[in-house]
């Protein structure tokens, strides 16, 4: 844990502890007979911290919190839902540490700036349970869109700064980098091959994404059950069925 993002941590908690904060305690409290065993913020965090991120009465605090945002967009809220998602952000800090790791900071403020656009625009009349879960993982799935962005951004910076000793050496080729094309091809080729089988019926939705996730561009199946909530025993059953109906399908076709 980055010492900075503890002092900002405990600065929160602090902030959450005082009089305006405690009368929208109060106010979430008229409306909704679940928070009325809360006597404070803290009892909030306590409770949200504990126990999994699957547990339905988390959705019973979060809903409400979310339903008053969306109304009127109180940054004190913003605020509470920051307090409470901490520590997921700070795991996502430290997992996805490898996206940025010349700025931990700048990370940082990039998975804060994600989280607050997440809640921001999240609908809890389409999406009314398994809000820890739905909040964590858009937020890191834009927080990589972001990444990405930025990446592609400097590959072709570097290309172009590329281009001229390229050209003086093979040709007039418009400074094709063909690594990099060769391998954008091969994986646009293997995402299509299994939407067909998507598609075709073949395998459910979720597998296809299993697929693409953790086949095509590589990530951890552990590290990848993690974030979208699922349990690893049963992603890599998953896969591992997915995968041999495929290989069984093809090799019928062959």
């Amino acid at each position: 844990m980055c010492p900075s993002t503890e002092r900002d941590r405990e600065r929160l908690e602090r902030e959450i502890a005082g009089n305006e904060y405690h009368e929208l305690l109060r106010d979430l409290q008229g409306g909704n007979p679940f928070f009325r065993r809360f006597k404070t913020w803290a009892d909030v965090l306590a409770f949200m911290r504990n126990g999994t991120s699957s547990d339905p009465q988390k959705d019973e605090v979060l809903r409400p919190i979310l339903t008053a945002h969306a109304t009127d967009q109180n940054p004190r809220l913003r605020t509470i839902l920051l307090a409470i998602f901490w520590p997921g952000l700070e795991s996502i800090h430290f997992k996805k540490r490898h996206w940025d790791p010349e700025d931990p900071d700048e990370l940082w403020q990039n998975i804060a700036w994600t989280f607050l656009e997440v809640v921001c625009r999240i609908d809890v009349s389409t999406r009314p349970s398994r809000l820890v879960q739905k909040i964590y993982n858009d937020t890191v799935y834009n927080l990589h869109n972001a990444y990405r962005r930025a990446w592609d951004r400097a590959a072709c910076e570097l290309n172009s700064e590329c281009e001229e000793p390229i050209r003086a050496l093979v040709g007039d080729l418009e400074g094709v980098n063909f690594v990099l094309l060769a391998l954008r091809e091969e994986k646009e080729a293997a995402i299509q091959r299994l939407r067909t089988h998507m598609e075709a019926g073949r395998i459910r939705e979720i597998d296809y994404l299993l697929l693409v996730g953790t086949r095509v561009y590589e990530s951890p199946l552990a590290e990848y059950a993690l974030e979208i909530g699922i349990n690893y025993q049963f992603a890599k059953k998953r896969r591992q069925r997915a995968e041999a109906i495929i290989a069984r399908f093809e090799e019928k076709m062959r």
